[in-house]
């Protein structure tokens, strides 16, 4: 992957060629950005560039990287078990999985990369046992006599185990060894590995760069490709999803509109609470990062109501699908509780995260809900 076939991020491009090319190569190295951001894509030409522009066989070098089969371009990522690997799993068992994916969803999401593999009910981790294949593979000498590179995809899924062992070689590397770590939550990421790396953080994709590639790519009309850039938030994953008609916004409406007219009508009503109780569980029985997903709509479902609440109308880009009128739903989203409703919903995800009983916060957070929407906004 070459830095032209990167989507915007001029300025990150330029600094990587020009900084590599003047010798200053960060030994272990940070990328942040949301999902859509293009990280990964940058990274894979980032490394592209560092093995093959200083190779007397260039040519033949990015023929290799193009294929992501390059003996000195390596690669670690969230796994696990499935159908093929049933245990002890490890990126190098994935890697023809991982090539397709990357050939068509360099873009994409994690969700996207554990439906890819048959897993979206789990959440893929990267483990010790990754860690310890990672120091073998970069104890070897580099096959072409160049540098050797090591990209650490979801960086913020490595578990303690596996990071306390990446500690000393983060640090102390071999020669011409350079780590990528690639995180979408840089909090999430522990402060010994995060003290050791050379952060970069990446913008979201401006709505013209996203517009431009949908028109030149995917020969998508020009008005069509303004109005999915607007709606996608800087996220080129989320803007191939819309242009697609990805199925998920729309069960995910489906369930949210279902929550919020039970959760209105469940105050001081017994019979209505076990509807609510019903719902908690359905959405209880689908994998966590789908738990975490409809969470994420769920914030944004709300900010956007909030937007239009207060006049923003230019702000809100949000199409219902089903039939529901985001405008008479608006007032009930105001300052009085929103602070309160993005709390909750954001205490909900960090314990799915960490898995925590899906059912019982789910259904915690429905009770919470009925009194949120109650609530009257402050007058001054």
């Amino acid at each position: 992957m070459l830095f032209n076939q990167i989507i915007g991020q001029e300025h990150i491009k330029k600094h990587l060629q020009v900084s590599a090319e003047n010798g200053r190569i960060p030994h272990a190295q940070l990328f942040v950005g949301k999902e859509g951001s293009g990280t990964l894509p940058m990274a894979i030409a980032y490394a592209q560039f560092l093995l093959c522009h200083f190779s007397d066989t260039t040519e033949i070098c990015n023929l290799k990287c193009d294929k992501l089969q390059h003996p000195d371009l390596h690669f670690a990522f969230p796994v696990t078990s499935n159908e093929n690997v049933k245990k002890h799993p490890v990126s190098s068992l994935f890697l023809e999985d991982w090539r397709e994916f990357i050939a068509t969803q360099p873009y994409g999401s994690l969700f996207n990369w554990l439906q890819h593999i048959g897993v979206e009910n789990k959440q893929g981790i990267i483990g010790v046992d990754e860690a310890s294949a990672i120091v073998k593979k970069l104890q070897l000498k580099s096959y072409e006599g160049g540098f050797k590179v090591m990209i650490i995809w979801m960086a913020e899924k490595m578990n303690i185990a596996a990071a306390n062992k990446l500690l000393k070689l983060i640090e102390e590397p071999p020669e011409k060894t350079v780590f990528l770590l690639i995180t979408e939550n840089e909090e999430q990421i522990i402060n010994t590995i995060k003290s050791r790396c050379q952060a970069l953080h990446f913008p979201v994709l401006s709505e013209q760069d996203i517009a431009n590639t949908l028109v030149v790519n995917h020969q998508v009309e020009n008005k069509e490709a303004a109005k999915i850039a607007h709606q996608a938030e800087g996220n080129f994953n989320k803007a191939l999803h819309l242009l697609h008609n990805d199925s998920s916004d729309l069960i995910f409406e489906e369930w949210f509109v279902a929550w919020i007219r039970t959760a209105f009508r469940a105050k001081g009503n017994a019979a209505v609470v076990q509807q609510l109780i019903e719902w908690s569980d359905t959405i209880a029985k689908t994998g966590r990062e789908t738990q975490k997903r409809f969470l994420d709509y769920c914030l944004q479902f709300f900010r956007q109501a909030l937007l239009l609440n207060y006049k923003s109308e230019n702000l809100v880009f949000m199409e219902t699908k089903s039939g529901f009128d985001l405008s008479k739903f608006a007032p009930f989203v105001h300052a009085g509780n929103i602070l309160d409703i993005e709390k909750e919903l954001n205490e909900a995800l960090y314990h799915i995260e960490r898995n925590g009983n899906a059912k019982i916060i789910l259904l915690d957070l429905s009770m919470k809900l009925t009194r949120f929407l109650h609530k009257k906004e402050d007058k001054v």
